[in-house]
């Protein structure tokens, strides 16, 4: 899949060989190259990624922070199981959390906030109208500005704990997203689930905002129980 230049930017920039090391685990188990349950093996991850087997232990570290990875006593590390009672447990705690950021965001953003979310808004925009031409090469960019819009629309909620918990539960929920989409198509709702949020947040109106980020939250887990994807 191709990712364009531009969108890049938005993606994490590694500062050492351990974070470089992190985040293309993280993108191959986000993307299911290594599979739920799976057991990493040091010995084939170090050599698979080039780097020493200090390197990987310590990027298994940073794993565990994201509920990514799971560790066994003394049997190693896994990668974090995925089930339907687990996504569904997932969106209703995300459902709770990224809604109440919301209001706060709506009651507390200033001016520069709203403009960060139309931005945001406009780079999303631009990435479905691409989905709805080649999905297979624009799914990555969306993912990106998918990213990077719900982050700016509760960037004005002043609660660190909330930042920091919605951050790690919107990197679970990517998983199953990414999962949906091997079988499925993006709809076209989902650009219109975004408008909706968008254009109650640009009207400050809380309520609305509420109610129609609590559907698109929902989404992932709709298409996967229509897809009868998990057990």
């Amino acid at each position: 899949m191709k990712t364009s230049k531009k969108l890049q930017t938005d993606a994490l920039v590694p500062r050492s060989l351990i974070e470089s090391t992190y985040l293309k685990l993280r993108l191959d188990i986000i993307e299911g190259r290594l599979l739920p349950d799976e057991k990493l093996r040091v010995e084939h991850l170090k050599d698979d990624y080039g780097v020493g087997a200090g390197t990987v232990r310590e990027a298994f570290g940073l794993l565990l922070a994201d509920s990514l990875v799971v560790s066994q006593a003394q049997r190693g590390f896994r990668v974090a199981t995925m089930s339907l009672n687990d996504i569904e447990d997932l969106t209703r705690t995300r459902t709770l959390l990224e809604c109440a950021a919301l209001r706060d965001s709506i009651e507390l953003g200033d001016d520069n906030w709203l403009n960060r979310v139309e931005n945001a808004y406009k780079q999303l925009s631009k990435a479905e109208e691409g989905l709805t031409k080649q999905a297979s090469d624009w799914f990555n960019d969306w993912e990106v500005c998918n990213r990077k819009f719900h982050q700016e629309l509760t960037s004005a909620c002043p609660s660190q704990w909330i930042q920091r918990f919605q951050k790690t539960l919107y990197q679970q929920a990517e998983r199953y997203r990414r999962l949906s989409a091997t079988t499925t198509k993006v709809p076209k709702s989902v650009h219109d689930e975004h408008r909706k949020i968008y254009e109650a947040v640009m009207r400050r109106d809380v309520e609305m905002a509420h109610k129609q980020l609590e559907k698109h939250i929902q989404f992932a887990l709709r298409e996967i129980k229509k897809g009868k994807f998990l057990k």
